[in-house]
């Protein structure tokens, strides 16, 4: 049975080759995503141990677990702490520094990048950095800056010559007396730094008086870990932590892991999305496979072998066939990871890389999951093959769809158990991962309930979709459509694979239509200004002197700065988002109120809060009580409830509660605005301050942009349409497994179809009127897949924006995207007609006529 085996996969070369391709396409996304990630972890872990390689002790803020995460603040200790240091008995040397966000302007003006982050650090001690000149010198006077390497070449810049570097308080001019390389590599991971000396660090990142890390050198003889335990004995009761210059290294490669670890999740979804939907094409193939070789296993079962043999020769085949493409996509894998980086790259998120790390456990889960989902998905057919009675040899064949009356009553109970998991994601109290896996699994198991489903579907979704093309292509119309539903189960298993792409795709474009109406809705509501002042990258802060530099602009009435964090509250799940706001907020943002008025939003004080009464806070805390919150930067601050607002009423804010600038700036440790709202005060034309504004800011803060309402908005959905295109990207790999599926299913059906296709050749059917058929058939297939995932997704996007609507969701329904992506579902089923079309046409009338 095993040779027998063999030889039917070598006779059947195309079929094996196309049903790979589903597994191979899936596995190589799977394992570019542990290779990508991996090789990430492995140039951060490098250049975090480059970094400490010369510290024996590390002191560092303490952090506040939960909200240490990338987007917390820049945490800082006193300088002060640096003396007491190195006043502890076995420190040789001491060192404070600084490092923080800027932006370094290229030799035109502009920013250098608009992906990966520009730093301004401290000019640290040889022993404490991984730095090396290259060209020139180390800064020495507040006005000069060193360069590393890669900006230095790439931007065109000279030694000697000028850079403009935006800080917390504006632009500053500098002189490039250096360039440096880190370790033997021309960047730190793609991030731009600029070199200073420690005071000017401190005041370009705002931090004066404060340092980020305190770098320490023992003595010969003494340990790191005994150095350890004496310097956090004289620390103890300041709000540090105290490591190894090795357990440095360690926590900062974990903390960047655990940051990072979305990203790993995010890519594997896809990759599983495109495996759930190889798994269709692989079950569509072997069922088909199986009926046509209906005469070949009754003979088989007439010469003697037993169901056993049958069953143990078509998984033998699916494992082959699973086993071999996981080792092709495992290659592929490789190839794909520097893809997926350039992929990220050109949406603006730009990853570290190096040498590709290629981990056993990749090599495992790639050949694991690719072989058993391919075992799994002919596990049906091959138990059908095992039912096939030797009697069955005297029959022209047998179809697949046969004998599954109980089909719909198990596809329904199935659906109602998705349907039940998807609520209890959405709307139960499990954490954010339980509530993902939860929904992950509730949309597989609806997309396997509706493709169960689909066969009943399949002729009136059929005759609605043949009857315009027969009106236009007449006889060619009517056999696509009749083809079409001469097996309604397998064109439904076909149509599902699509099925599932297109319903992900229209679920994201409606939720992505509603989150930018949203965004919308809330700025005309709202925003009561007439210029906001944002980063122009749209998420850095912007300088803390801007706010006061634009005030003094004559016609500038009101500004209002907005700074943003988060915090930790007993009894309430999560990191409520917290919004720092000036006492003028009133007359820049409009509230509305369920209790309290303007007039709290004014006289906020230390200790007041707003609270959203549609979050966790609203729903546990009113007006007068009070609760404590744990900041980043590890303060316990007690506020009072002064007033509660909308559901959502600060959603564009993020903010789950409003507080003082005071409150946020001191308890919070955010001192850059993260948005400065403007409003004129009518003495001067309104353009004629807006072009005073612009040229303030392109003077003195050219990192920010002020933005009319329209442009805030226009601008929001810019960053929103970009993310929605590399999910666009990401899925196409699923939409491509599906094509390839329907490309299968029309290759195996010419095959079976052969004496058929002879005989209307033989009557006088052209071969330009074959290919139209096929190609017709391919179209109505595509459409029949497209109409249920469109469908889906709009009934996904109608069950997840529920709970969002408290949150001022508007659900959108972008309906000449909807239109776009039926079209070009059509049109991806003409391109995988293509091969099959051919083939068909070319068949030998007479070859044909005699084929059995």
């Amino acid at each position: 049975m095993t040779s027998l085996t063999l030889r039917n996969m070598a006779s059947r070369k195309l079929r094996t080759a196309l049903t790979s391709i589903a597994i191979i396409l899936g596995v190589a996304m799977i394992s570019g995503t542990f290779v990508l990630t991996d090789t990430i972890n492995k140039s951060f872990d490098d250049i975090f141990q480059a970094g400490n390689q010369g510290i024996d002790v590390a002191v560092t803020p303490k952090t506040v677990a939960g909200l240490d995460g990338i987007d917390g603040p820049q945490l800082s200790m006193p300088q002060t702490l640096v003396k007491q240091v190195a006043a502890v008995d076995g420190v040789a040397v001491a060192e404070g520094s600084v490092s923080g966000q800027v932006s370094i302007r290229s030799p035109e003006g502009k920013a250098i990048s608009k992906g990966p982050p520009n730093f301004a650090s401290s000019v640290a001690d040889e022993r404490f950095t991984a730095f090396r000149y290259t060209e020139g010198r180390a800064p020495s006077t507040p006005r000069e800056v060193a360069l590393d390497a890669s900006t230095f070449d790439k931007q065109g810049f000279r030694l000697g010559g000028p850079v403009t570097v935006v800080g917390a308080q504006g632009a500053t001019r500098y002189t490039i007396t250096g360039v440096v390389r880190f370790g033997d590599e021309n960047s730190l991971a793609g991030a731009s730094f600029a070199l200073m000396t420690t005071p000017e660090a401190q005041r370009a990142t705002g931090q004066a008086g404060r340092v980020n890390e305190i770098d320490v050198a023992g003595d010969d003889g003494v340990s790191p870990a005994e150095l350890k335990s004496r310097v956090a004995t004289a620390l103890r009761g300041e709000r540090v932590t105290v490591r190894t210059g090795q357990e440095n290294a360690d926590k900062q490669s974990e903390d960047l892991k655990k940051n990072l670890s979305f990203l790993r999740t995010a890519l594997l979804v896809f990759g599983g999305i495109a495996v759930f939907v190889g798994a269709f094409v692989i079950y569509n193939t072997f069922s088909i496979t199986v009926a046509q070789r209906t005469r070949e296993l009754a003979l088989l079962r007439t010469l003697g072998a037993s169901r056993g043999q049958v069953l143990r020769s078509v998984a033998l085949e699916a494992a082959i066939i699973g086993l071999a493409a996981s080792i092709v996509g495992l290659i592929g894998g490789l190839l794909l990871a520097p893809g997926l980086t350039q992929l990220f790259s050109a949406f603006g998120f730009d990853l570290p890389s190096g040498g590709s790390v290629v981990q056993a456990r990749t090599i495992i889960v790639a050949l694991l999951v690719g072989t058993l989902v391919t075992i799994l998905a002919s596990l049906a057919p091959a138990l059908r093959a095992t039912r096939v009675a030797p009697v069955a040899a005297m029959r022209e064949g047998l179809s697949e769809g046969e004998g599954r009356r109980r089909r719909p009553y198990f596809a329904t109970l199935l659906l109602v158990v998705g349907v039940v998991l998807l609520c209890l994601g959405l709307f139960g109290n499990g954490s954010g991962g339980q509530a993902a896996t939860l929904l992950g699994l509730g949309a597989a198991v609806v997309f396997l309930a509706v493709a169960l489903l689909s066969p009943r579907l399949v002729k009136p979704l059929a005759a609605g979709i043949g009857r315009p093309l027969q009106g236009i292509f007449g006889l060619s119309g009517l056999l696509a459509r009749e083809n079409a539903t001469r097996n309604p189960a397998r064109t439904a298993v076909t149509a599902a694979a699509l099925m599932i792409g297109v319903a992900l795709v229209a679920f994201v474009s409606i939720f992505a239509a509603g989150l930018t109406g949203s965004v919308d809705a809330t700025v005309d509501k709202s925003f009561t200004g007439d210029l906001t002042v944002m980063a122009t990258d749209g998420f850095s802060p912007v300088p803390e002197g801007a706010q006061a530099a634009v005030a003094k602009v004559p016609g500038v009435g009101d500004t209002t700065a907005f700074r943003f964090s988060r915090g930790k509250v007993r009894g309430v799940s999560g990191t409520p988002a917290v919004v720092g706001v000036d006492p003028s907020v009133a007359r820049t943002y409009k509230t509305t109120w369920k209790e309290g008025d303007n007039d709290v939003l004014a006289n906020l004080g230390a200790d007041g809060a707003v609270v959203d009464a549609g979050s966790g806070l609203g729903d546990k805390y009113k007006v007068g009580d009070r609760f404590t919150v744990t900041t980043p930067t590890g303060k316990q601050v007690t506020f009072t409830v002064r007033g509660l607002v909308d559901e959502g009423d600060f959603g564009v804010l993020g903010g789950g509660m409003v507080v003082s600038t005071q409150a946020v700036v001191e308890d919070f440790g955010v001192r850059q605005p993260g948005m400065i709202a403007v409003k004129f005060d009518g003495s001067r034309p309104a353009p004629e301050v807006r072009k005073e504004v612009d040229t303030l800011l392109e003077r003195q803060f050219p990192n920010a942009e002020a933005q009319t309402k329209e442009e805030l908005k226009k601008s929001q959905s810019d960053q929103i349409n970009q993310l929605l295109g590399l999910i666009y990207a990401l899925l196409a790999l699923s939409v491509i497994v599906s094509l390839f599926g329907i490309v299968n299913t029309l290759a195996l059906s010419v095959f079976e179809r052969t004496r058929e296709l002879g005989m209307l050749r033989a009557i006088g059917t052209t071969r330009r009127q074959v290919r139209r058929i096929v190609r017709l058939e391919a179209v109505i297939t595509s459409l029949i897949g497209a109409s249920l995932g469109v469908v889906l997704g709009v009934l996904f996007a109608l069950l997840v924006s529920r709970p969002l609507e408290e949150e001022g969701f508007v659900l959108t329904f972008p309906i000449v995207t909807l239109l776009i992506l039926l079209v070009l579902s059509a049109l991806a089923g003409i391109v995988a007609a293509i091969m099959p079309a051919r083939r068909a046409s070319k068949l030998d009338v007479l070859e044909a006529l005699a084929y059995e």
